[in-house]
């Protein structure tokens, strides 16, 4: 996927899911939204995408209203967003998301030639035993990097 300018990240839906797959999708936004996002005022955290009659609204994410914006521009900044995604996708989305512990949960904003746009993965939930395996396995790879520089000294 081509990633310009990262404006958010979700870095907790690596921690807590295990990504089946992505998709990159166009967010319909106001243009208070686009100033702030571009000044980085969005946050991810516990945002999750749902497909409702036939669109892809993105929810939970807040983004800040633009500071310097009078009354008449502002955005409400807990509003749901439509996402912009091709008819074919959606379609898988909808068949996908009916199964069960399959949800979409957005991955990171970003700008592509002047558009932002959002990385939507379909997610499956890590269960706490699941999330301590990838602890361990983070560790011991930590471990071989620290042996491995110290033989090289």
């Amino acid at each position: 996927m081509d990633s310009g300018k990262v404006v958010a990240t979700n870095r907790k839906a690596y921690h807590d899911y295990f990504i089946e797959e992505t998709y990159e999708a166009g967010m319909a936004l106001v243009g208070s939204e686009v100033k702030s996002l571009r000044a980085g005022r969005v946050t991810l955290k516990d945002s999750f995408a749902r497909v409702r009659d036939g669109e892809v609204f993105l929810y939970s994410v807040h983004v800040s209203p633009y500071s310097h914006g009078d009354v008449f521009t502002r955005h409400d900044p807990e509003r749901p967003r439509k996402l912009l995604l091709h008819k074919e996708e959606i379609g898988k989305l909808i068949g996908k998301t009916r199964e069960k512990g399959y949800t979409l949960v957005p991955l990171r904003i970003y700008f592509s030639r002047g558009h932002a746009k959002v990385e939507l993965a379909l997610v499956r939930g890590k269960q706490l035993h699941d999330k301590r395996l990838a602890i361990a396995e983070r560790e011991a790879k930590r471990e071989i990097e620290r042996a491995f520089r110290e033989r090289q000294k």
